[in-house]
Protein backbone atom coordinates (compact mmCIF):
# COMPACT_ATOMS: atom_id res chain seq x y z
CA UNK A 1 0.00 0.00 0.00
CA UNK A 2 1.17 3.58 -0.96
CA UNK A 3 1.76 6.32 1.49
CA UNK A 4 -1.38 7.73 -0.21
CA UNK A 5 -3.17 4.33 -0.25
CA UNK A 6 -5.82 3.65 1.72
CA UNK A 7 -9.25 2.08 1.63
CA UNK A 8 -12.38 4.38 1.73
CA UNK A 9 -15.52 2.65 2.90
CA UNK A 10 -18.82 5.02 2.44
CA UNK A 11 -17.16 7.97 2.63
CA UNK A 12 -14.42 6.96 5.49
CA UNK A 13 -10.53 6.40 5.16
CA UNK A 14 -9.18 3.37 6.50
CA UNK A 15 -5.34 2.35 6.72
CA UNK A 16 -2.94 -0.85 7.09
CA UNK A 17 -3.18 -2.88 9.94
CA UNK A 18 -6.82 -1.99 11.51
CA UNK A 19 -7.27 -3.64 15.34
CA UNK A 20 -10.71 -4.50 16.89
CA UNK A 21 -12.04 -5.90 19.99
CA UNK A 22 -15.34 -5.90 21.95
CA UNK A 23 -16.29 -2.76 23.73
CA UNK A 24 -15.03 -2.61 27.57
CA UNK A 25 -15.56 -0.08 30.90
CA UNK A 26 -13.53 2.58 30.57
CA UNK A 27 -11.20 3.89 33.17
CA UNK A 28 -7.66 4.87 34.05
CA UNK A 29 -5.42 4.78 36.64
CA UNK A 30 -5.45 8.56 37.36
CA UNK A 31 -9.62 8.22 37.90
CA UNK A 32 -10.72 9.41 34.64
CA UNK A 33 -13.29 7.89 33.57
CA UNK A 34 -15.19 7.79 30.33
CA UNK A 35 -18.54 7.77 29.27
CA UNK A 36 -19.34 6.41 25.97
CA UNK A 37 -22.44 7.78 24.24
CA UNK A 38 -24.62 5.25 23.12
CA UNK A 39 -26.14 7.60 20.89
CA UNK A 40 -22.31 8.30 19.39
CA UNK A 41 -20.87 4.99 18.96
CA UNK A 42 -22.79 2.10 19.06
CA UNK A 43 -23.18 -1.26 20.96
CA UNK A 44 -20.16 -4.70 20.90
CA UNK A 45 -22.17 -6.39 18.06
CA UNK A 46 -22.84 -3.54 15.53
CA UNK A 47 -18.71 -2.83 15.98
CA UNK A 48 -18.31 -6.75 15.18
CA UNK A 49 -20.04 -6.33 12.38
CA UNK A 50 -18.34 -3.54 10.87
CA UNK A 51 -15.13 -5.43 11.53
CA UNK A 52 -16.17 -8.01 9.18
CA UNK A 53 -16.99 -5.44 6.40
CA UNK A 54 -13.91 -4.01 7.07
CA UNK A 55 -12.24 -7.34 6.64
CA UNK A 56 -13.85 -7.91 3.78
CA UNK A 57 -12.76 -4.45 2.35
CA UNK A 58 -9.21 -4.57 3.09
CA UNK A 59 -8.52 -8.53 2.98
CA UNK A 60 -8.33 -10.95 6.05
CA UNK A 61 -4.58 -10.28 6.28
CA UNK A 62 -4.86 -6.68 6.98
CA UNK A 63 -7.44 -7.37 10.30
CA UNK A 64 -6.48 -8.58 13.50
CA UNK A 65 -8.60 -10.40 15.87
CA UNK A 66 -5.47 -11.48 17.47
CA UNK A 67 -6.16 -10.49 21.46
CA UNK A 68 -1.57 -10.42 22.15
CA UNK A 69 -1.86 -7.82 19.27
CA UNK A 70 -4.57 -6.31 20.07
CA UNK A 71 -3.52 -5.63 23.74
CA UNK A 72 -0.34 -4.90 22.46
CA UNK A 73 -1.90 -1.88 20.68
CA UNK A 74 -4.02 -1.03 23.13
CA UNK A 75 -2.08 -0.69 26.40
CA UNK A 76 1.19 0.79 27.05
CA UNK A 77 3.59 -0.27 29.97
CA UNK A 78 5.53 3.36 30.10
CA UNK A 79 2.70 5.01 29.88
CA UNK A 80 1.32 7.42 32.03
CA UNK A 81 -1.84 7.15 30.89
CA UNK A 82 -3.96 3.75 29.94
CA UNK A 83 -7.61 2.96 29.89
CA UNK A 84 -9.28 -0.66 30.19
CA UNK A 85 -10.70 -0.10 26.32
CA UNK A 86 -9.35 -1.54 23.72
CA UNK A 87 -9.14 -0.86 19.81
CA UNK A 88 -12.90 -1.55 18.58
CA UNK A 89 -14.57 -0.89 15.05
CA UNK A 90 -17.92 0.29 14.82
CA UNK A 91 -20.49 -0.26 11.26
CA UNK A 92 -21.82 3.36 10.32
CA UNK A 93 -17.96 4.04 9.28
CA UNK A 94 -19.28 7.94 9.29
CA UNK A 95 -19.31 6.74 13.19
CA UNK A 96 -16.00 5.27 13.53
CA UNK A 97 -13.06 6.51 16.08
CA UNK A 98 -9.89 6.18 14.42
CA UNK A 99 -6.65 5.74 16.52
CA UNK A 100 -3.87 5.93 14.43
CA UNK A 101 -0.94 4.24 15.57
CA UNK A 102 2.85 3.98 15.23
CA UNK A 103 5.22 2.48 17.74
CA UNK A 104 3.11 3.52 20.88
CA UNK A 105 6.13 4.84 22.34
CA UNK A 106 4.31 7.60 23.69
CA UNK A 107 3.46 8.22 27.41
CA UNK A 108 0.33 10.28 28.22
CA UNK A 109 -2.01 7.77 26.33
CA UNK A 110 -1.78 9.55 22.53
CA UNK A 111 -2.48 6.42 20.63
CA UNK A 112 -4.97 4.87 23.42
CA UNK A 113 -8.20 4.08 22.71
CA UNK A 114 -10.28 5.60 25.43
CA UNK A 115 -13.86 5.23 23.10
CA UNK A 116 -13.00 2.24 21.53
CA UNK A 117 -12.79 2.52 17.73
CA UNK A 118 -10.39 1.31 15.20
CA UNK A 119 -6.78 1.76 15.66
CA UNK A 120 -4.81 1.86 12.39
CA UNK A 121 -1.75 0.61 12.51
CA UNK A 122 0.52 2.31 10.19
CA UNK A 123 3.75 0.69 11.12
CA UNK A 124 4.13 -1.60 8.06
CA UNK A 125 4.27 1.59 5.93
CA UNK A 126 7.80 1.69 6.24
CA UNK A 127 9.06 2.44 3.12
CA UNK A 128 12.03 5.25 2.06
CA UNK A 129 10.06 7.10 -1.07
CA UNK A 130 12.68 8.86 -2.05
CA UNK A 131 15.78 9.99 -0.93
CA UNK A 132 17.08 13.32 -2.59
CA UNK A 133 20.75 13.74 -1.33
CA UNK A 134 21.71 16.76 -3.30
CA UNK A 135 18.79 18.35 -1.77
CA UNK A 136 19.46 17.13 1.76
CA UNK A 137 15.73 15.94 1.86
CA UNK A 138 14.58 12.66 2.32
CA UNK A 139 10.63 11.32 2.16
CA UNK A 140 9.69 8.46 3.87
CA UNK A 141 6.17 6.60 5.02
CA UNK A 142 4.44 6.58 8.54
CA UNK A 143 5.79 3.86 10.04
CA UNK A 144 9.92 4.35 9.14
CA UNK A 145 12.00 3.95 12.17
CA UNK A 146 14.67 6.55 12.66
CA UNK A 147 17.09 4.65 13.56
CA UNK A 148 16.49 2.51 10.34
CA UNK A 149 16.54 5.47 8.07
CA UNK A 150 19.63 7.26 9.84
CA UNK A 151 21.10 4.31 9.34
CA UNK A 152 20.73 3.72 5.67
CA UNK A 153 21.21 6.95 4.84
CA UNK A 154 24.91 7.17 6.96
CA UNK A 155 27.09 7.00 3.79
CA UNK A 156 25.63 9.94 1.92
CA UNK A 157 26.94 12.06 5.32
CA UNK A 158 23.22 13.17 5.88
CA UNK A 159 21.25 12.31 9.06
CA UNK A 160 18.07 13.16 11.07
CA UNK A 161 19.20 14.71 13.77
CA UNK A 162 16.21 14.34 16.27
CA UNK A 163 16.92 11.55 18.97
CA UNK A 164 13.49 10.66 20.70
CA UNK A 165 13.15 6.90 22.00
CA UNK A 166 15.02 4.11 19.54
CA UNK A 167 11.80 2.66 18.44
CA UNK A 168 9.77 5.75 17.84
CA UNK A 169 8.57 5.92 14.29
CA UNK A 170 8.70 9.39 12.08
CA UNK A 171 4.66 9.19 11.72
CA UNK A 172 4.48 9.99 15.39
CA UNK A 173 7.30 11.50 15.73
CA UNK A 174 5.56 14.28 13.73
CA UNK A 175 2.52 13.74 15.28
CA UNK A 176 3.68 14.57 19.07
CA UNK A 177 6.24 17.28 17.93
CA UNK A 178 9.32 15.44 19.46
CA UNK A 179 12.26 16.18 20.42
CA UNK A 180 15.43 14.28 22.73
CA UNK A 181 18.61 14.73 23.56
CA UNK A 182 19.46 16.64 20.48
CA UNK A 183 16.90 19.60 21.14
CA UNK A 184 19.04 21.57 22.18
CA UNK A 185 21.27 21.92 19.23
CA UNK A 186 18.71 20.71 16.12
CA UNK A 187 15.66 21.64 17.46
CA UNK A 188 12.26 19.57 17.57
CA UNK A 189 10.63 17.92 14.70
CA UNK A 190 8.68 20.97 13.67
CA UNK A 191 12.11 22.26 12.77
CA UNK A 192 12.67 19.20 10.15
CA UNK A 193 9.46 18.96 8.13
CA UNK A 194 9.52 20.54 5.15
CA UNK A 195 5.64 18.52 4.20
CA UNK A 196 2.93 16.04 5.12
CA UNK A 197 0.59 14.17 3.42
CA UNK A 198 -2.47 14.06 5.36
CA UNK A 199 -5.57 11.63 5.24
CA UNK A 200 -7.95 13.36 6.89
CA UNK A 201 -12.15 12.31 8.30
CA UNK A 202 -13.52 12.12 5.59
CA UNK A 203 -11.53 10.16 3.38
CA UNK A 204 -9.46 13.31 1.40
CA UNK A 205 -5.58 13.14 0.66
CA UNK A 206 -3.80 16.26 1.31
CA UNK A 207 -0.48 17.65 0.76
CA UNK A 208 0.46 20.48 2.97
CA UNK A 209 2.93 21.94 0.75
CA UNK A 210 5.79 21.58 -1.85
CA UNK A 211 9.19 20.47 -1.29
CA UNK A 212 11.62 23.57 -1.45
CA UNK A 213 13.35 24.22 2.07
CA UNK A 214 11.10 27.47 1.99
CA UNK A 215 7.47 29.00 0.93
CA UNK A 216 5.40 31.17 1.92
CA UNK A 217 2.05 30.19 -0.49
CA UNK A 218 -0.58 30.03 1.87
CA UNK A 219 -1.86 29.49 5.38
CA UNK A 220 1.35 26.45 7.22
CA UNK A 221 -0.70 23.66 7.67
CA UNK A 222 2.49 21.53 7.80
CA UNK A 223 3.26 23.50 11.53
CA UNK A 224 -0.79 22.65 12.02
CA UNK A 225 -1.06 18.83 11.72
CA UNK A 226 2.75 18.97 13.19
CA UNK A 227 2.02 18.24 17.09
CA UNK A 228 -1.33 17.38 16.59
CA UNK A 229 -1.43 14.09 17.90
CA UNK A 230 -3.45 12.13 15.03
CA UNK A 231 -6.74 14.70 16.29
CA UNK A 232 -7.14 16.81 12.78
CA UNK A 233 -5.53 14.02 10.60
CA UNK A 234 -3.80 10.75 10.07
CA UNK A 235 0.02 11.62 8.57
CA UNK A 236 0.69 9.29 5.84
CA UNK A 237 3.75 10.42 4.23
CA UNK A 238 6.76 12.87 5.20
CA UNK A 239 9.11 15.29 3.59
CA UNK A 240 11.55 15.40 6.23
CA UNK A 241 15.41 18.36 5.93
CA UNK A 242 18.67 16.20 6.68
CA UNK A 243 21.24 17.32 8.19
CA UNK A 244 25.24 16.76 7.62
CA UNK A 245 26.72 14.49 9.95
CA UNK A 246 29.44 16.39 12.11
CA UNK A 247 33.03 15.73 11.39
CA UNK A 248 33.42 14.56 15.17
CA UNK A 249 32.11 13.51 18.00
CA UNK A 250 32.48 12.67 21.93
CA UNK A 251 30.77 12.83 24.91
CA UNK A 252 31.65 13.13 28.68
CA UNK A 253 29.98 13.14 32.22
CA UNK A 254 30.27 15.25 35.69
CA UNK A 255 28.60 13.94 39.32
CA UNK A 256 27.84 16.97 41.70
CA UNK A 257 26.97 16.61 45.79
CA UNK A 258 23.08 17.73 44.74
CA UNK A 259 20.75 18.01 41.94
CA UNK A 260 20.82 21.65 42.12
CA UNK A 261 24.61 21.95 42.17
CA UNK A 262 24.27 19.51 38.28
CA UNK A 263 21.55 22.48 37.50
CA UNK A 264 23.80 25.41 38.44
CA UNK A 265 26.47 23.96 36.65
CA UNK A 266 24.27 23.20 33.30
CA UNK A 267 22.76 27.15 33.80
CA UNK A 268 26.22 28.30 33.47
CA UNK A 269 27.42 26.03 30.37
CA UNK A 270 24.49 27.78 28.32
CA UNK A 271 24.90 30.99 29.81
CA UNK A 272 28.78 31.33 28.89
CA UNK A 273 27.96 29.66 25.48
CA UNK A 274 29.67 26.29 25.60
CA UNK A 275 28.40 24.99 21.73
CA UNK A 276 26.86 21.52 23.23
CA UNK A 277 24.93 19.46 21.32
CA UNK A 278 23.21 17.86 24.67
CA UNK A 279 23.10 18.58 27.68
CA UNK A 280 21.21 15.51 29.77
CA UNK A 281 20.62 15.34 33.46
CA UNK A 282 20.27 12.26 35.36
CA UNK A 283 19.54 12.68 39.42
CA UNK A 284 21.01 9.96 42.27
CA UNK A 285 17.96 7.55 42.31
CA UNK A 286 18.44 7.56 38.12
CA UNK A 287 22.13 6.18 38.75
CA UNK A 288 21.01 4.22 41.61
CA UNK A 289 18.42 2.18 39.30
CA UNK A 290 20.74 1.39 35.98
CA UNK A 291 23.56 0.16 39.18
CA UNK A 292 20.88 -1.89 40.12
CA UNK A 293 19.64 -3.16 36.51
CA UNK A 294 23.70 -4.50 36.79
CA UNK A 295 24.53 -0.76 35.31
CA UNK A 296 25.45 0.30 32.08
CA UNK A 297 28.52 0.80 29.46
CA UNK A 298 29.96 -2.42 31.30
CA UNK A 299 30.56 -0.19 34.57
CA UNK A 300 28.51 0.87 37.74
CA UNK A 301 27.90 4.09 38.23
CA UNK A 302 28.53 6.95 41.03
CA UNK A 303 25.24 7.38 42.59
CA UNK A 304 25.28 11.22 42.11
CA UNK A 305 23.31 13.78 39.88
CA UNK A 306 25.59 13.47 36.71
CA UNK A 307 25.54 15.89 33.74
CA UNK A 308 25.66 13.99 30.42
CA UNK A 309 27.54 16.04 27.52
CA UNK A 310 27.79 15.19 23.70
CA UNK A 311 29.81 17.22 21.79
CA UNK A 312 30.00 17.58 18.03
CA UNK A 313 32.45 19.39 15.17
CA UNK A 314 35.90 19.29 14.70
CA UNK A 315 38.47 17.60 17.12
CA UNK A 316 40.03 21.18 17.92
CA UNK A 317 36.79 22.40 19.10
CA UNK A 318 35.57 19.48 20.82
CA UNK A 319 38.95 19.51 22.87
CA UNK A 320 38.39 22.76 23.58
CA UNK A 321 35.50 22.51 24.50
CA UNK A 322 35.45 19.68 26.88
CA UNK A 323 38.42 21.90 28.50
CA UNK A 324 36.08 24.72 29.18
CA UNK A 325 33.24 22.36 31.04
CA UNK A 326 35.63 21.05 32.95
CA UNK A 327 36.79 23.65 34.18
CA UNK A 328 33.02 25.15 34.68
CA UNK A 329 32.40 22.20 36.62
CA UNK A 330 34.91 22.01 39.02
CA UNK A 331 34.03 25.50 39.85
CA UNK A 332 30.46 24.28 40.54
CA UNK A 333 31.61 22.33 43.45
CA UNK A 334 31.75 19.01 40.17
CA UNK A 335 33.40 16.00 41.99
CA UNK A 336 34.39 14.12 38.78
CA UNK A 337 34.26 14.61 34.96
CA UNK A 338 35.37 12.11 32.71
CA UNK A 339 35.33 12.32 28.82
CA UNK A 340 35.83 9.52 26.09
CA UNK A 341 38.66 9.82 23.90
CA UNK A 342 37.20 6.83 21.24
CA UNK A 343 34.27 5.26 19.87
CA UNK A 344 33.89 2.25 22.93
CA UNK A 345 34.30 5.06 25.80
CA UNK A 346 31.69 7.41 23.99
CA UNK A 347 29.50 4.44 23.47
CA UNK A 348 29.53 3.34 27.12
CA UNK A 349 29.52 6.76 28.79
CA UNK A 350 26.11 7.89 27.42
CA UNK A 351 25.10 4.15 27.99
CA UNK A 352 23.11 5.21 31.27
CA UNK A 353 21.55 7.51 29.83
CA UNK A 354 20.46 5.35 26.53
CA UNK A 355 19.07 2.81 28.88
CA UNK A 356 17.29 4.94 31.78
CA UNK A 357 13.66 3.91 30.71
CA UNK A 358 14.50 0.53 30.54
CA UNK A 359 16.24 0.52 33.96
CA UNK A 360 13.01 1.80 35.09
CA UNK A 361 10.60 -0.52 34.01
CA UNK A 362 12.92 -3.60 35.14
CA UNK A 363 13.45 -1.99 38.61
CA UNK A 364 9.42 -1.46 38.83
CA UNK A 365 8.45 -3.40 41.77
CA UNK A 366 5.49 -5.76 41.47
CA UNK A 367 2.13 -4.01 41.47
CA UNK A 368 3.23 -0.55 40.98
CA UNK A 369 3.04 2.08 37.79
CA UNK A 370 5.44 4.41 35.97
CA UNK A 371 3.59 7.88 36.19
CA UNK A 372 6.42 9.81 33.84
CA UNK A 373 5.73 13.33 32.81
CA UNK A 374 7.55 16.41 31.94
CA UNK A 375 7.48 20.28 32.14
CA UNK A 376 9.52 22.68 30.15
CA UNK A 377 10.79 26.21 31.57
CA UNK A 378 13.04 29.22 30.97
CA UNK A 379 16.28 28.42 31.31
CA UNK A 380 17.13 30.61 34.13
CA UNK A 381 14.25 28.66 36.08
CA UNK A 382 15.91 25.50 35.21
CA UNK A 383 17.80 25.28 38.55
CA UNK A 384 15.12 26.71 40.41
CA UNK A 385 12.12 24.41 39.59
CA UNK A 386 14.27 20.93 40.03
CA UNK A 387 14.78 22.40 43.70
CA UNK A 388 11.02 23.19 44.10
CA UNK A 389 10.54 19.74 42.94
CA UNK A 390 12.45 18.24 45.54
CA UNK A 391 11.28 19.88 48.24
CA UNK A 392 7.72 19.30 47.44
CA UNK A 393 9.05 15.39 46.96
CA UNK A 394 10.18 15.14 50.36
CA UNK A 395 6.96 15.99 51.77
CA UNK A 396 4.56 14.62 49.35
CA UNK A 397 6.29 11.51 47.92
CA UNK A 398 9.02 10.52 50.53
CA UNK A 399 6.54 9.72 53.40
CA UNK A 400 5.31 7.26 50.90
CA UNK A 401 8.92 5.88 49.99
CA UNK A 402 7.77 6.38 46.76
CA UNK A 403 10.50 6.31 43.82
CA UNK A 404 10.86 9.51 42.08
CA UNK A 405 13.50 10.71 40.18
CA UNK A 406 14.11 13.59 37.84
CA UNK A 407 15.68 12.93 34.56
CA UNK A 408 16.08 16.58 32.26
CA UNK A 409 17.14 18.06 28.83
CA UNK A 410 18.07 20.66 30.82
CA UNK A 411 20.08 21.81 27.74
CA UNK A 412 16.59 23.53 26.81
CA UNK A 413 14.99 23.60 30.04
CA UNK A 414 12.44 20.13 29.52
CA UNK A 415 12.70 17.93 32.70
CA UNK A 416 11.07 14.81 33.13
CA UNK A 417 9.61 13.37 36.71
CA UNK A 418 9.17 9.78 37.25
CA UNK A 419 7.72 8.25 39.96
CA UNK A 420 6.63 4.43 40.98
CA UNK A 421 3.60 3.78 42.60
CA UNK A 422 0.96 1.52 43.19
CA UNK A 423 -2.50 2.99 42.12
CA UNK A 424 -4.73 0.59 44.76
CA UNK A 425 -3.34 2.54 47.60
CA UNK A 426 -5.44 5.38 47.40
CA UNK A 427 -3.16 7.82 49.49
CA UNK A 428 0.01 6.64 47.19
CA UNK A 429 -2.32 7.29 43.99
CA UNK A 430 -3.13 11.17 45.24
CA UNK A 431 -0.12 11.79 46.76
CA UNK A 432 1.23 11.50 43.14
CA UNK A 433 -1.20 13.02 41.58
CA UNK A 434 -0.71 16.34 43.66
CA UNK A 435 3.20 15.92 43.36
CA UNK A 436 2.80 15.74 39.61
CA UNK A 437 -0.05 18.85 39.79
CA UNK A 438 2.26 21.51 41.80
CA UNK A 439 4.91 20.70 39.33
CA UNK A 440 2.32 21.43 36.44
CA UNK A 441 1.38 24.77 38.29
CA UNK A 442 5.41 25.78 39.07
CA UNK A 443 6.09 25.32 35.79
CA UNK A 444 3.20 27.88 34.65
CA UNK A 445 4.41 30.30 37.52
CA UNK A 446 7.88 30.64 35.82
CA UNK A 447 6.29 31.21 32.45
CA UNK A 448 7.40 27.71 31.48
CA UNK A 449 5.02 24.86 29.47
CA UNK A 450 2.85 21.85 31.27
CA UNK A 451 4.85 20.04 28.23
CA UNK A 452 7.90 20.18 26.82
CA UNK A 453 7.86 16.85 24.26
CA UNK A 454 5.08 14.31 25.58
CA UNK A 455 2.36 15.94 24.08
CA UNK A 456 -0.63 16.15 25.75
CA UNK A 457 -2.99 12.63 24.37
CA UNK A 458 -5.16 11.86 27.80
CA UNK A 459 -3.16 12.54 31.21
CA UNK A 460 -2.74 16.93 30.70
CA UNK A 461 -6.16 17.44 28.98
CA UNK A 462 -7.94 18.56 31.87
CA UNK A 463 -7.20 21.37 33.79
CA UNK A 464 -3.19 21.68 32.12
CA UNK A 465 -3.67 22.81 29.33
CA UNK A 466 -6.63 24.88 30.02
CA UNK A 467 -4.75 26.82 32.84
CA UNK A 468 -1.56 27.64 30.34
CA UNK A 469 -3.23 28.75 27.25
CA UNK A 470 -6.56 30.36 28.52
CA UNK A 471 -10.12 29.70 27.12
CA UNK A 472 -10.06 31.90 24.15
CA UNK A 473 -7.07 29.91 22.76
CA UNK A 474 -8.48 26.69 23.54
CA UNK A 475 -11.71 28.03 21.49
CA UNK A 476 -10.02 28.55 18.61
CA UNK A 477 -7.91 25.14 18.69
CA UNK A 478 -11.43 23.20 18.87
CA UNK A 479 -12.85 25.42 16.21
CA UNK A 480 -10.08 24.06 13.85
CA UNK A 481 -10.45 20.49 14.93
CA UNK A 482 -14.48 20.20 14.43
CA UNK A 483 -13.79 22.15 11.00
CA UNK A 484 -11.60 19.51 10.02
CA UNK A 485 -13.22 16.49 12.30
CA UNK A 486 -17.02 18.01 12.72
CA UNK A 487 -18.01 13.82 13.93
CA UNK A 488 -14.91 14.28 16.59
CA UNK A 489 -13.84 10.82 15.06
CA UNK A 490 -10.01 11.16 14.84
CA UNK A 491 -8.04 10.00 18.38
CA UNK A 492 -10.99 11.42 20.22
CA UNK A 493 -10.17 11.97 24.08
CA UNK A 494 -6.89 13.59 23.24
CA UNK A 495 -5.29 17.20 23.87
CA UNK A 496 -9.19 18.74 24.53
CA UNK A 497 -12.46 17.10 25.32
CA UNK A 498 -15.51 17.54 22.29
CA UNK A 499 -17.88 19.34 25.08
Amino acid sequence: MSPVECVRYRGMAFGQGAMLRPQVQLHTHRDDVFILDDQKYPDKLTMLKAARLIAKELGGEKVSFDDDNIEAHGHFEWSTSNTSARPVAIVTPKKVPMVPFGAGSSVEGNCSSPFSGICIDLSLMNKIVAFHEDDMDVVVEAGVNWVDLNNKIKSSGLFLPLDPSPSAHIGGMVATNCSGTNAMRYGTMKDWVVNLTVVLANGEIIKTRRRPRKTSAGYNLTTLFTGSEGTLGIITEITLKLAIIPQDFSVAIATFPTIKDAATAASRMMREGVPLAALELMDEIQMKLINQNGGAGGKLWAEKPTLFLKFSGTRRNIDENISRVKIISKSSKGIQFDSASTEKEMTNLWAARKEVLYANLAARPEGTQIWSTDVAVPLSRMAEIIGKFFLQDLILCWPFRLSSSVLGHVGDGNFHQIVMYNPDKPQEAEAVKRCVHNMMISALEMEGTVSGEHGIGMGKKQECLLEELGPGTIAVMKGLKRSLDPLWLLNPGKVFDEK
